[in-house]
């Protein structure tokens, strides 16, 4: 059934008044370059800043979006909800919601930003996201996926909001992961400390802010990040482990040649083998020294590889925890549990994770 948006019904199924004391928008990361008829932007990183009435909590939280998604996937859920950025605003959480460049607001355009994969098509967007378990031979869990609102099909608008926010990801990972780090510590450097809270393709971001700034990053809530290390994925390979573009790593590596890997078996039936680092490690150092939990959801194909990314981090001198959503009674939930019918209880899930780990 469509959702009406009409004012009376939408003020009718309100979850009550969202009383801000700032609400907003800026930009950062701007880069100039020459073009033939004069200069041109490109690099920009759109930021939406919701800050609450009852600001209870010193750390903001920076929402990072994946993939070929934009801000707006912590803005709403498929069915038309609230989407996390209100949760943790009444929560009294200050929240900034970003458009990585390239994505959503922060305009692309080839001549100046890089070439762009392939457009998303239905049909990948319905395995890969809204019913994997009409394909249950794709991983182990996805049979157990039940928590899309609607039939996840094309036609039906839960499904086509979601399909119609979808865009294409950049044709060359390491060139956006560098875009990505740019912006994001000019970003740290104007909000002051923060936690970053990633998902998937976004996942990178965080590495890479805390890479730059990592005296300026108070925790890393990663939602299923890219991976697992050292991975082949569209548009390049993370060859520095959890990310295209270089990171610090002590002894340091000049070339992402340099760091050995090898193969962890498969921890658990269902489980994929993953790449870490040959012993001895090198550290990253820039990602020490503060928490950082990886969430994974019990029906998305990332359950089966996520454990790979906590690997490498502990093995590389991280604080690292691994939040797997079905240990904590919360069950099929996909890789866009932000979306889905249940997305509060997950909220309310890392929140707990915030407190516990003194970052609210």
């Amino acid at each position: 059934m469509t959702r009406s948006y009409r004012p009376a019904d939408l003020h009718a199924g309100s979850a009550g008044a969202l009383h801000l004391a700032a609400q907003g928008y800026f930009w950062t990361g701007l880069q100039t370059v020459d073009l033939p008829g004069g200069k041109a932007l490109r690099g920009q990183m759109y930021v939406e800043y919701w800050i609450p009435a009852d600001l209870r909590h010193p750390l903001p939280i920076v929402m990072i979006h994946g993939g070929g998604g934009q801000g707006l996937d912590y803005l709403g859920t498929a069915e038309g909800g609230e989407g996390w950025a209100h949760w943790f605003v009444r929560q009294g959480y200050a929240v900034y919601v970003v458009d990585r460049p390239g994505h959503g607001r922060a305009p692309h355009h080839p001549a100046v930003q890089g070439e762009m994969g392939p457009p998303p098509v239905a049909g990948s967007i319905e395995r890969l996201f809204t019913r994997p378990e009409a394909f249950p031979d794709q991983y182990a869990t996805a049979a157990l996926h039940d928590k899309w609102p609607g039939s996840g099909q094309l036609g039906d608008p839960a499904f086509d909001a979601f399909f119609a926010g979808a865009g294409p990801m950049g044709a060359d990972m390491e060139q956006s992961h560098r875009d990505c780090q740019t912006a994001g510590a000019a970003l740290l450097d104007l909000i002051g400390p923060a936690v970053l809270l990633t998902h998937s393709a976004g996942g990178p971001t965080g590495w890479l802010i805390a890479d730059a700034r990592p005296g300026l990053v108070a925790g890393i809530v990663a939602v299923e990040p890219l991976g697992p290390p050292f991975a082949e994925r569209a548009g390049g390979r993370l060859a520095w482990g959890i990310t295209a573009a270089p990171m610090t790593y002590n002894p340091p590596a000049a070339r992402a040649e340099e760091i050995a890997t090898e193969e962890r078996p498969a921890p658990f039936d269902g489980a994929v083998a993953c790449r870490v680092q040959a012993d001895p490690a090198r550290r990253l150092p820039n990602l020490c020294g503060f928490p950082i939990v990886v969430v994974t959801a019990e029906a998305s194909w990332m359950s089966a590889d996520n454990h790979g990314t906590v690997d490498f981090l502990a093995q590389a001198g991280a604080e690292v925890a691994h939040l797997r959503l079905e240990q904590h009674g919360i069950h099929g939930n996909g890789h866009a549990m932000m979306l889905e019918r249940n997305s509060r209880e997950i909220a309310a899930l890392i929140e707990g994770w915030l407190r516990g780990n003194g970052l609210s």
